[in-house]
């Protein structure tokens, strides 16, 4: 039950933050705008899910094509490259991507996907890696002794039975990318960052705390999600 009860907790912080403004005008009564209203939080929310399903597309697309690459014959020697690149992706900070990416790509959702992009792949990669090289040898052996090409083996053993461990390295990568896409409206983005940028920038407490829990709830929900996700495929699995 606590997927459902975090996702009614997210939804009704959502739609009912702007009838708290009593409250909010209760615990910060030297603010003369208690709540954010620049945007509905709603409109916001949906721009926040945008910019994370957008760079969760990518980071998998990227990581597991990447993490199959390098764990077949023709692509092992590319793997250091590649966990390399990827390393440096996530070492890389964020902001300073945004910084880099504005002046080619200019303001909006792009620098910010390929910001989170180059964030949240290296985990995805290195899950896939695992997974795929922790198949049994037994099963290899035996779909390839039933005359299965290698693709054949790669589709109906290999990535079935490493789906497990991929599904941690995106649950990794999304609940990473959630909490970081809130920096995204700093180069135009719309997201729940916008009313922690806008209440730093004029000290408005009340607003940081607003994007903030709304931030932290829809994280915690995919991650339950993506808990709940794992469930059903070990059960579909047995």
């Amino acid at each position: 039950m606590t997927l459902p009860l975090l996702v009614a907790a997210l939804l009704a912080a959502t739609f009912g933050l702007p009838w708290l403004r009593p409250a909010f005008a209760w615990l910060f009564p030297d603010l003369d705008s208690p709540v954010y209203e620049q945007d509905s939080f709603s409109d916001l929310l949906l721009g926040h899910l945008e910019v994370v399903a957008l760079s969760s597309a990518v980071c998998v697309l990227a990581g597991v094509a990447a993490g199959v690459l390098v764990t077949r014959p023709a692509g092992r020697e590319f793997r250091g490259l590649a966990e390399t690149v990827a390393a440096v992706g996530q070492a890389f900070p964020p902001v300073a991507v945004l910084a880099l990416a504005v002046p080619a790509m200019g303001f909006g959702l792009e620098p910010a996907v390929v910001a989170l992009a180059l964030y949240g792949v290296l985990p995805v990669l290195q899950n896939t890696i695992a997974g795929l090289e922790g198949a049994p040898a037994p099963a290899l052996t035996a779909a390839r002794g039933m005359g299965m090409t290698p693709g054949q083996v790669l589709r109906r053993v290999e990535l079935p039975l490493a789906a497990p461990v991929i599904l941690a390295g995106i649950r990794t990568s999304v609940v990473i990318g959630t909490g970081t896409a809130a920096i995204a409206s700093t180069v135009g983005a719309k997201t729940l960052g916008l009313p922690i940028i806008v209440g730093l920038n004029g000290s408005n407490t009340a607003y940081v705390l607003q994007g903030a829990v709304l931030v932290a709830l829809l994280a915690v929900t995919l991650d339950q999600g993506f808990e709940a996700l794992a469930g059903w495929s070990t059960r579909w699995r047995g």
